[in-house]
């Protein structure tokens, strides 16, 4: 048995309606999942809150499984549809946890009660006991399948219910159903804004899911139900905006039921095909031995050496949720539908569930690593989206539309960021064109209108702000200073020139009387603050954790702060933090803003404090179980740091190939490259080895990389690429391993 042994996917699994004090949770799932599936299939404890999973370890009962989801999201979630469950004799016609849709007859519903000690959940496989009725429900999947198994007591009204409008974040608008022959259901249930779903509608997410079931027993009748009320007639198709069918087995059960299940984006066929080459001649047992296997593989990508068990289970759990997304959204035949729902065709592997603001800081540096074919594939989705939007690169991207969630230009940092580490196997020219027509604003591309998800500012465009928003204006500074590398990369010096002069503007944002950054008024003029944790202007954030956003010049940020008041505010900032917390006015590890400032002492001259902040966020930011993750999950971000910071680096400023170090968390690490897109140059392997145990000797001492001494606090991407060992001295005490270094500002 390999690494994936060390998965739990339980840790993180608290979601809204918390029962432990000011814990919003992880919002991750326990559920059933390949590696970048497009079936993330898991058991559903309630429908509404912003539970974006549908599953909340505080819950105690559950109302079923769905097929699709998300993890690790908040505002109030999306997917989870076809939903299934098992239940004996008579029930309810509704499940009893569904907020979104209240009963009209019912009042227990069919939810069932349950207990965590007897669930389990492993990679690629999950089982609880349903203890109203003493079934015990399994799951597991293929990447667009998926198969549950349920064992019903020997003698019971053996029954399951299906309930096709049911969607996380609110409910499907209309469903078509059809019994095909005695033991197939296959249907669409169409989804939009209308239902809710992401953001309760804000989010702009709509969709059609088409699906193929199968059981393996042939029911005694099937019963379609809408509205809480059987519908007459033995009718073998039904199509309503409630829809939901009462499956009977009878009570002579020989053997468990599986209901295999695929789904589709495209339409029946491609459910169909899906279907037939990934489970119609597989069996339960052998598809949850080939979904371990192939996490086993995954994970495989990093091999890591330590001393405690506790380090293993959260590394390769980490590693696990940062390759669930971005996901397959392609059928088998290579078909996918963009946001208009037209049907396209590629040959990459088209994907979905891109939350920029999130992933550029950690996730996506780490995948340029262990999955560059995982970005090619991604700047090759978002570069199909934008064509088809006539826009930039989405910000928040969902079965091919962008949700307009959060702030700045992630895409564009994204596509930057890969072109800059050679990962080009993508059209440039149109990547670099609508990227530059996004940083502009253009209302035209290549003769057609063109909408830009930068704000149409005449004060950004000619004085680098953004009215009244501080975290726009800084985050679209980062996706100029990107710009201006993917420029540079180019040979577009002109072009790269300019957004580096805008870039650099960013301190006409510092406020001196207030001592911060602030937001500025329409006049130029700053808005009133009256301190550093006041909140205008900024988003999820305050105006402590946003004034340190300028990654790309450390160096000429601490200058304007002052360089011994720039110390004194960073030790504070960390030090008056409860690192576990959810929530923190200084640092913040639960929340993407503060990510990766623990690197900026590397860039101060006191490379001993990155070592001391970033072991202390890894130890107290995470743990195990439930209530391990010290906020959302965030899509793979809050996982991706600490597995990139385990092995002990950081990229601070993306469009910069500089890896910054801290000290390792593990003896040792082993990183495997991919020749297609690494140079591979000194071996295929790029190896971390420690001359001691990290977790007793926590300060760096020296490093040499294949056999040179490195005197910086960083290495390049190309050097991680080419592969190699990095040995690591350590010691117990702080070592003035980088004294001749001299920090340089990124924008030189």
């Amino acid at each position: 048995m390999g690494n994936a042994r060390y998965i739990d996917p339980m840790i993180g699994t608290v979601g809204d309606e918390q029962s432990e004090s000011s814990h919003g949770g992880g919002k991750t799932y326990p559920g059933a999942c390949m590696p970048g599936g497009m079936v993330q299939l898991s058991p559903d404890t309630v429908t509404g809150g912003d539970n974006g999973t549908g599953y909340n370890y505080c819950h105690n009962t559950i109302e079923g499984f769905s097929f699709n989801r998300m993890s690790g999201i908040g505002w109030y979630g999306e997917l989870g549809n076809i939903q299934i469950m098992p239940v004996v004799g008579d029930t309810d016609l509704r499940s009893g946890t569904n907020a979104e849709v209240p009963f009209v007859n019912g009042k227990e519903g069919w939810k069932s009660g349950f207990s965590h000690e007897k669930e389990t959940a492993k990679a690629g496989y999950y089982s609880v006991i349903l203890e109203r009725y003493n079934i015990l429900a399994e799951a597991t999947v293929s990447i667009r399948t998926g198969l549950l198994r349920f064992t019903y007591p020997k003698g019971s009204d053996a029954r399951a219910i299906f309930n096709f409008s049911r969607r996380i974040g609110g409910k499907s608008d209309f469903q078509r159903i059809e019994i095909v022959g005695d033991n197939r259901i296959e249907g669409c249930v169409i989804c939009t804004p209308k239902g809710g779903g992401f953001g309760r509608g804000h989010g702009g997410i709509s969709y059609n899911i088409h699906f193929v079931c199968e059981l393996s027993v042939v029911p005694e009748k099937m019963q379609f139900f809408s509205n809480e009320e059987l519908v007459d007639g033995n009718i073998k198709a039904f199509e309503n905006e409630d829809v939901g069918l009462l499956v009977h087995f009878g009570t002579d059960l020989k053997e468990p039921v599986v209901i295999k299940c695929a789904i589709s984006y495209v339409d029946i066929e491609g459910a169909r095909n899906n279907f037939k080459a990934e489970c119609e001649d597989i069996d339960f047992d052998t598809m949850e031995r080939n979904a371990f296997s192939e996490w086993d593989k995954a994970v495989q990508s990093i091999s890591v050496t330590g001393s405690d068990e506790i380090d293993y289970k959260l590394f390769y759990t980490c590693l696990y949720h940062t390759l669930l997304d971005p996901r397959t959204a392609m059928d088998v035949d290579g078909r996918f539908t963009l946001g208009d729902g037209t049907v396209s065709k590629a040959d990459y592997v088209h994907r979905t569930v891109f939350s920029g603001w999130d992933v550029y800081r950690s996730e996506f540096p780490l995948l340029s690593i262990i999955r560059p074919d995982m970005i090619k594939d991604e700047v090759n989705s978002l570069l199909r989206i934008a064509e088809q939007g006539k826009s930039s690169f989405p910000r928040w991207e969902l079965v091919g539309i962008n949700a307009g969630c959060m702030v700045g230009d992630p895409g564009l940092i994204v596509v930057a960021d890969a072109y800059t580490k050679g990962i080009c196997s993508y059209d440039t020219q149109k990547a670099y064109d609508i990227c530059k027509a996004s940083s502009d604003c253009k209302k035209e591309l290549y003769g057609k209108p063109f909408h830009s998800i930068r704000p149409d500012c005449e004060r950004y465009k000619n004085d680098a702000f953004v009215p009244e928003k501080l975290s726009d204006t800084l985050e679209y500074l980062l996706a100029d200073y990107t710009m201006a590398q993917f420029a540079k990369a180019m040979g577009k010096t002109e072009d790269a020139e300019y957004y580096l002069n805008r870039a650099r503007r960013y301190k006409e944002n510092y406020n001196k009387l207030l001592g911060f950054m602030a937001p500025r008024k329409e006049n130029g003029k700053f808005v009133f603050e009256k301190g550093r944790y006041g909140d205008n202007g900024t988003v999820e954030s305050n105006i402590f954790q946003q004034s340190w956003f300028v990654p790309y010049d450390v160096v000429g940020l601490s200058k304007l702060f002052g360089e011994k008041r720039t110390v004194r505010l960073l030790e504070k900032f960390f030090k008056k933090a409860k690192l576990s917390a959810l929530w923190s006015d200084d640092y913040n590890h639960s929340n993407e803003p503060c990510h990766n400032i623990t690197h900026y002492f590397n860039l101060l001259g006191l490379p001993h404090r990155t070592q001391y902040w970033t072991r202390r966020v890894q130890k107290e930011s995470y743990r195990t179980g439930a209530f391990g993750f010290c906020g959302n999950e965030d899509v793979g971000q809050l996982s991706a740091w600490y597995v990139l910071s385990a092995v002990g680096f950081a990229q601070l400023c993306p469009g910069n190939d500089e890896y910054f170090i801290n000290t390792p968390l593990f003896k040792s690490a082993r990183v495997k490259l991919d020749p297609t897109y690494h140079s591979c140059k000194v071996d295929s392997l790029f190896t971390v080895l420690c001359d001691k145990d990290p977790l007793e000797y926590p300060y760096i001492k020296s490093l040499t990389f294949n056999g040179e001494v490195i005197s910086r606090p960083y290495l390049t991407y190309s050097e991680i690429t080419s592969g190699g060992v990095l040995t690591v001295e350590l010691s117990k005490e702080p070592c003035d391993v980088f004294k001749n270094y001299i920090p340089k500002t990124f924008l030189d």
